[in-house]
């Protein structure tokens, strides 16, 4: 017997988040499956098993972007052979063009171009969920929730929302569509992961700070995280004495600080308590959030996958949760 097998006779379901307009509704697994490096056209049979498995397990949510080369082609192939009906399609648009990345592209117009591609691509006729890859803080966000809330109305997209804005431009844009009677906005997409970051991971990236945590926790708005296991840095994957190592510059100038190597001992004392692992332990974080969270995952190999849906039996105490943000145990 497979380990996914013992997994689903082992009676355990997947929760997940719903989100409604009033008109609509939308029920996404906790887990979402993110766009790995795998996700190329000449290596569908990986592909394919790796889907079906996520299926299998109980997922039902991709997420991907215009920006992702193959991915949404990918996704597209292994769709057209199953129930579309069946499963949520998240895709993102706006984001800068390879070769001109600090050439912003946040427009009505650009969104709809972004999405017409993306349709083709995937093979149908609507998205689930939109999101703006980036933003442009000096366009004013009236004239994006009004193209958001059009698609809406013409059904290519279910629902909408934003990736990497700061809280006070997500605020302003769900107040917009309120004071406007438009379609909501219905996700805020930040990094949320339980690593501190030292600058942001890409150019224009937004990692979820206090203040952002603290008003999702308030008011409940759905947070989806991207890298929601900080790229297996609490898996061991580096050493404080790699810090020196060229190689890894792009990470260890992001993760590498004090905060996070106690928080990597406080992960290896609770995988033991639990009998996990400790990036089990960081992604439980993320699932034991106080607010509804979405947590995307970008799992290599099969037993990654299956590791992060064993996590969702993890149940965190708040003394846990608490003792991995002060990265101390009490």
């Amino acid at each position: 017997m497979s380990e996914a097998q013992q997994f689903l006779d082992g009676g355990t379901q997947m929760k997940e988040i719903t989100v409604t307009d009033g008109q609509q509704k939308l029920s996404m697994t906790q887990i979402v499956l993110g766009s790995s490096d795998y996700l190329k056209l000449d290596n569908m049979p990986k592909v394919n098993h790796m889907f079906d498995l996520y299926v299998e397990l109980g997922g039902n949510t991709f997420d991907t972007a215009r920006h992702y080369r193959d991915a949404e082609s990918v996704i597209g192939d292994w769709m057209s052979r199953h129930d579309r009906k069946a499963f949520n399609i998240i895709t993102k648009c706006c984001h800068p063009k390879r070769g001109a990345l600090d050439v912003p592209r946040v427009s009505p117009e650009n969104m709809r171009a972004d999405l017409t591609e993306s349709l083709q691509h995937l093979q149908t006729e609507y998205v689930d969920v939109l999101l703006l890859h980036r933003d442009d803080p000096t366009k004013p966000v009236g004239p994006l929730m009004e193209a958001f809330s059009a698609l809406v109305d013409e059904g290519k997209v279910r629902f909408f929302g934003v990736s990497n804005w700061t809280l006070s431009r997500v605020q302003e844009a769900i107040s917009y569509c309120r004071e406007h009677g438009l379609h909501p906005l219905s996700f805020n997409s930040p990094n949320f992961s339980l690593a501190s970051v030292n600058q942001p991971r890409w150019d224009n990236s937004v990692t979820a700070d206090d203040e952002m945590i603290d008003w999702h926790t308030k008011t409940q708005f759905p947070l989806l995280s991207w890298s929601a296991q900080a790229e297996a840095f609490f898996a061991h994957r580096f050493k404080p004495e790699d810090a020196d190592n060229p190689e890894l510059k792009e990470y260890t100038e992001v993760y590498f600080n004090d905060l996070n190597w106690r928080r990597m001992k406080v992960c290896d004392a609770i995988a033991a308590k639990h009998g996990v692992k400790p990036i089990q332990v960081s992604l439980a974080y993320v699932l034991n959030a106080p607010f509804p969270v979405l947590a995307t995952i970008g799992p290599e190999e099969e037993w990654m996958l299956e590791e992060s849906f064993e996590t969702a039996e993890l149940q965190l105490t708040t003394q846990e949760v608490q003792e991995l943000r002060k990265g101390a145990l009490d």
